[in-house]
């Protein structure tokens, strides 16, 4: 556990230091729309696609500690969603190549997108479907529901939904890699104490990642991540709780993440309906930027909120 954090840590953070100037000389920047916060025109041009070098590290850490822990187990869950998490990351590293190479802010469509998710989300279930229970397990009591044949569409909905509340909630420095990082340590913890090592491993590495990540990206930000690391990110939080089979786990520890997702679909849904909008901006972050909190403020209230949370889950589920 310690070994997996601290090289994906030590790895993220020489990879940055080194490839920061060169993503700068090559300006990739990134790009503020003009329906965007007004506010964040001062980001435009700081470096972006830094997910690939937590992806890297966090691979590294893989392959060093993880193969040999599934060659012992004869287990290969591991592998089968640190490989969802690097199609979900492959996707938006598309999405980000598209965006240099066009010097827009507007990569792959939504419907690409789309299909591209849904269709990892897809053969990551059907190479889970061994391992996946159909009932789902409601914190805070003894209640089981079965989907039967309905959970896999459910599930399918419930990946690509959550994966695309990550990639909104980065829109201000430090807060999905923060919020994520102690989503990630609870996940850990659990694991470890657990004894599931293969699964101690993964979160260890990511919690390496986000520390490691942030050193260059809480405000002022001098990385973002992009869709490369934010999609990946949901990609491991999804498979995260798939893996302990307990779907709805993300409710609890990802709240904030779905929240910055519902936000949108409220104000889109209100503004085409009724021509009113519910939130000043959305997602929320922006929301909250318009009522006069700084950034920071937003991100550590989000980080207490995510780890209360983390607490309500382990009473819910695991006490």
């Amino acid at each position: 556990m310690l070994g997996s954090f601290l090289l994906t840590l030590m790895i993220t953070v020489l990879l940055e230091k080194k490839f920061i100037p060169f993503l700068m000389r090559i300006k990739m920047g990134q790009t503020i729309l003009e329906i965007g916060p007004r506010w964040h025109k001062s980001k435009e041009g700081t470096p972006t696609m830094g997910g690939i070098f937590f992806i890297a590290a966090i691979t590294l850490s893989v392959l060093v500690f993880g193969i040999p822990c599934m060659l012992r187990s004869g287990s290969f869950k591991l592998a089968i969603t640190w490989g969802m998490m690097l199609l979900f990351g492959a996707v938006g590293f598309v999405d980000d190549f598209v965006k240099f190479v066009k010097k827009q802010n507007k990569g792959l469509t939504a419907i690409q997108k789309l299909i591209f998710q849904f269709a990892i989300a897809a053969l990551y279930l059907f190479c889970m479907k061994d391992s996946l229970s159909t009932v789902l397990s409601l914190p805070f009591t003894d209640f089981t529901l079965d989907l039967g044949a309905f959970y896999w569409a459910f599930a399918l909905i419930f990946i690509v939904f959550t994966v695309n509340a990550v990639n909104l909630t980065d829109g201000i420095d430090g807060l999905a890699a923060s919020t994520t990082f102690v989503a990630f340590a609870f996940f850990a913890l659990v694991s470890y104490f657990s004894a599931h090592q293969e699964q101690t491993l993964l979160f260890s590495a990511l919690c390496g990642g986000m520390i490691g990540f942030l050193i260059y990206n809480f405000y002022p930000a001098r990385i973002f991540m992009g869709d490369t690391g934010s999609l990946f990110l949901g990609g491991a939080l999804r498979g995260a709780a798939f893996w302990l089979d307990l779907p709805l786990l993300i409710c609890l520890v990802g709240l904030v993440y779905l929240w910055e997702a519902i936000s949108v679909v409220l104000q889109v849904f209100s503004f085409r309906v009724f021509k009113k909008r519910i939130f000043r901006m959305a997602p929320f972050h922006h929301h909250l930027e318009m009522c006069g909190m700084r950034e920071t403020q937003i991100v550590i209230t989000s980080v207490v909120v995510t780890a209360l949370l983390c607490i309500a889950a382990y009473f819910g589920y695991f006490f």
